[in-house]
């Protein structure tokens, strides 16, 4: 079960991941799109999103630096656990709440505005059910394990375990003693993972970055024709031919 779990999955969600990427770039690029619903509402968009999204970009930022970077590591620059730990807990813990606070608002959004509800797709739905479980398991683990309980230290175990998926020696026996909630918030990213590619969450690839080196787009004024005239001559009139314009 443990092989499974923790070796199977993450080889299964990672392959997923980038080849359902590589297909729907290839088969579905005109649905690559947020599909964006500010149309429907904005007030609401205009508070929720950027919570949620600056929110998330710490979160993630701090799930790399304490899963990527080995303890032994920071270290070496001097960062005791002790200080590590305290700056976890006190990032992490204002970012999250800024992503609970700003999922929040989005989902309030999706429940309440008419129009915005009908846009919401099946996937849309799965999506957000695995996006509040995986935020909602990462806070109890901050909260709950770390900062009211005993605490937890994941960088002698999940951290490991996550970069030894990337060696020829990996280790998923690390995770078999981990906390549960540990565990469900690792299954629940790894799905979310696997779904990627085939939801909306595929522009967090996209970047206009086209924009840097396009042409300039040419806009010309109408003609103003003083009241009465007409633009264009009758077919059997002799017009003046056009003065050039630049």
């Amino acid at each position: 079960m443990t092989g499974l779990l923790w070796l199977t999955m993450p080889y299964v969600a990672f392959t997923s991941f980038l080849l359902g990427h590589l297909w729907r770039y290839r088969h579905d690029q005109f649905g690559w799109t947020t599909r964006s619903s500010q149309l429907y509402e904005s007030r609401l968009l205009r508070l929720g999103s950027p919570l949620f999204h600056f929110g998330l970009l710490a979160v993630l930022g701090g799930h790399v630096l304490g899963i990527a970077v080995p303890a032994s590591w920071t270290a070496a620059l001097g960062v005791s656990e002790h200080a590590y730990h305290l700056m976890s807990v006190s990032v992490g813990t204002a970012a999250g709440l800024a992503t609970v606070a700003g999922l929040a608002i989005l989902l309030y959004r999706r429940a309440t505005v008419p129009a915005v509800r009908r846009a919401t797709t099946g996937i849309d739905k799965i999506t957000y059910l695995l996006l509040s479980a995986a935020i909602g398991t990462g806070m109890l683990n901050t909260l709950g394990s770390n900062l009211i309980g005993r605490g937890y230290n994941y960088r002698a175990t999940v951290s490991p375990w996550f970069r030894s998926l990337f060696t020829i020696h990996p280790q998923p026996e690390l995770m078999a003693g981990t906390p549960v909630s540990f565990q469900i918030h690792n299954l629940v990213v790894l799905t979310l993972l696997a779904i990627w590619p085939y939801t909306r969450l595929v522009h967090v690839f996209s970047a206009p970055l086209g924009y840097l080196t396009r042409p300039y787009v040419v806009y010309r004024s109408r003609d103003v024709a003083p009241p009465g005239a007409r633009r264009y001559a009758r077919a059997w009139e002799v017009s003046a031919p056009p003065t050039a314009r630049r």
